[in-house]
């Protein structure tokens, strides 16, 4: 299956179905689902919900950042097919060839693409994708910008029911049908046959992150518990909780909210991190090294664990140890203030060693 081992983040909510459900799918094909990215994120997933709870700036810096990460990202439409197993109707034609042909610019149509104003997210294209570009590239023409374009388009139908239409964009950012088409709420993508649960944590977690933003801890954090509380499973919120913990100093709180999110997912090395992070704040050496030794296993190239390993062994006294973690972590990093910490603690290890030789 193409998706076992494959670590996928969501960012947005899921328009189909709630995340726990997708998660829960995932898990049975042998993969992982969370929130955002983490260090062993494989693949970004961006919501369709996206569209209603964020600006278009705001949209473009998440994708910016999950293109900088060089992380693949998936529409909500192509991941919904990789669970489902199922493939987009053949088609042939290539990105560079549609963009030329419609006139639309590549930002425009890149955007489009993934949030599923065409029939295919990626190439190949087919010809309905390309009538479609060439609509959109009207609507952009008459001022129409493309997140109106792909809001209005799925409040519609299943894309491949435009190409019928003629659009033309309404002064209430809308993309309206001049033949009076009645509009109708989009179920085309609801592709697994996943139960409805009602009420979920999207909305919750959404104002928990524009708090925490805010440096608003505590109510960021009443959040997440909220978040919590209607879905257990959910080890983003109970890391983001313990962080928010931790900013307040609610320290134990900050390790039982740390220690939730590695009981719901083993793998969440940055819960590793910080909690191991927190038990060297609060004095608790061995654990400290037990946390930070399995975010290293699990992330061998996590540079700040490999250096927090080094700070841990010269604290208690294991120079040669310290000095080897030292070293690995200026293979990964040699240029920043760390790497000059690791350099200068190198150094002075090196001094003592020679005065204990001699």
């Amino acid at each position: 299956m193409a998706m076992r081992g494959q670590s996928f983040g969501v960012v947005g909510a899921l328009s189909a179905f709630p995340l726990r459900l997708a998660a829960r799918r995932v898990a049975e094909l042998g993969a992982r689902l969370h929130r955002g990215t983490t260090r062993r994120t494989t693949q970004v997933v961006l919501g369709r919900s996206l569209l209603l709870k964020q600006s278009e700036p705001e949209i473009e810096s998440r994708v910016a950042a999950a293109n900088a990460a060089g992380l693949p990202i998936l529409s909500e439409g192509a991941f919904l097919r990789l669970l489902e197993g199922t493939a987009a109707d053949p088609a042939e034609m290539t990105r560079r060839s549609l963009i030329e042909q419609s006139k639309l610019s590549e930002t425009v149509f890149d955007h489009l693409a993934l949030f599923d104003a065409f029939e295919h997210a990626a190439e190949p294209f087919s010809f309905r994708d390309l009538i479609l570009a060439r609509k959109y590239a009207g609507l952009v023409a008459g001022g129409a910008s493309w997140s109106e374009i792909a809001r209005s388009v799925h409040a519609i139908g299943p894309v491949a029911s435009l190409t019928a239409l003629t659009l033309q964009p309404s002064p209430r950012g809308r993309i309206v049908s001049r033949d009076a088409h009645s509009l109708a709420e989009l179920d085309g993508q609801r592709l697994l046959a996943l139960d409805d649960t009602g009420e979920d944590s999207e909305d919750y977690f959404g104002l928990a992150e524009t708090a925490e933003a805010a440096g608003l801890f505590a109510e960021a954090a009443t959040l997440y518990r909220q978040c919590l509380a209607l879905d257990p499973s959910d080890a983003t919120a109970a890391f983001n909780l313990g962080n928010c913990e931790k900013a307040t100093g609610e320290m134990e709180d900050a390790v039982h909210a740390y220690c939730t999110a590695i009981k719901r997912d083993p793998d969440f090395v940055e819960a590793w991190f910080n909690l191991g992070g927190l038990y060297r704040d609060l004095g608790k050496t061995e654990a400290a090294r037990t946390h930070l030794t399995r975010a290293v296993t699990l992330d061998p190239g996590y540079a700040d664990a490999i250096y927090n390993l080094g700070a841990l062994d010269y604290d208690s006294g294991a120079l040669p140890e310290a000095r080897a973690s030292w070293l690995r972590y200026l293979e990964l990093d040699t240029d920043s203030d760390w790497a000059r910490r690791a350099k200068a603690g190198i150094a002075v290890i090196d001094r003592q060693l020679r005065k204990f030789a001699g």
